[in-house]
């Protein structure tokens, strides 16, 4: 559905992929992949965010690297959060959102979501581009000082049961985000795990991945489609 394109960063350039419908003032949505790289599950949900009438771009911030079992992607994405690293992938992550507000002009609003690893970006994001005025994270968690630093609205879906993030830090985020002012909304699926979203995971559940999208699509149309 849609296609690979190149993304300028700062005078390199990273891979995105792009679909939808971009003409001006529609509303934009960067998809933020998690420690698996931009694997053919993101692009599928890609595909089933322009489907539902977002203009979408998700960019890829591990080089084409795409890691299939966790010993792969736990190497890739501390090779991508290793000292000097990290801020190259944040840049690549805020080219994104910067490509992406140029391509729809003005008037567009622009939102952020994020799986796992990108769903730390996608908290951390608006806090550095205003144009992000919705967050929306899949079982990812990352907390701080940046909360306070922006007042995107944030959307949350976590696992039931999930190895990788304690319930003490997804109460983190939703306290840190309602402290600032912001509103934010944190789902909890019973029955799942880490990935519960990600059809080519064993955690995959396509009931409550379902849910879950049918929540995102409502809380992005509302936060970004003018009444």
């Amino acid at each position: 559905m849609g296609a690979f394109e190149s993304l300028d960063v700062g005078g390199s350039t990273a891979r995105l992929y792009v679909a939808g419908d971009f003409a001006p003032g529609n509303p934009g949505v960067v998809v933020l992949h998690p420690w698996w790289g931009l694997n053919d599950d993101v692009i599928a949900y890609a595909d089933r965010l322009a489907t539902a009438g977002f203009a979408v771009t998700a960019p890829d911030m591990f080089g084409g690297q795409v890691a299939s079992t966790i010993e792969d992607a736990e190497r890739l994405s501390s090779s991508a959060e290793s000292p000097g690293a990290e801020s190259a992938v944040e840049s690549i992550a805020l080219a994104a959102v910067d490509d992406l507000a140029a391509r729809l002009g003005p008037t567009s609003r622009l939102g952020v979501l994020g799986f796992s690893f990108g769903a730390a970006y996608a908290t951390l994001l608006p806090a550095e581009r205003d144009r992000l005025v919705a967050s929306v994270v899949y079982y990812g968690v990352y907390t701080g000082e940046h909360l306070a630093r922006s007042s995107a609205a944030v959307q949350g879906h976590f696992a039931e049961t999930d190895q990788f993030e304690s319930d003490e830090g997804i109460a983190e985020l939703e306290d840190g985000v309602r402290a600032a002012g912001r509103e934010v909304t944190i789902y909890r699926y019973p029955g799942t795990r880490h990935w519960f979203a990600e059809p080519s995971r064993d955690a995959y559940v396509p009931e409550a991945a379902d849910l879950a999208f049918g929540r995102t699509v409502s809380f992005l149309r509302t936060r970004l489609v003018p009444a």
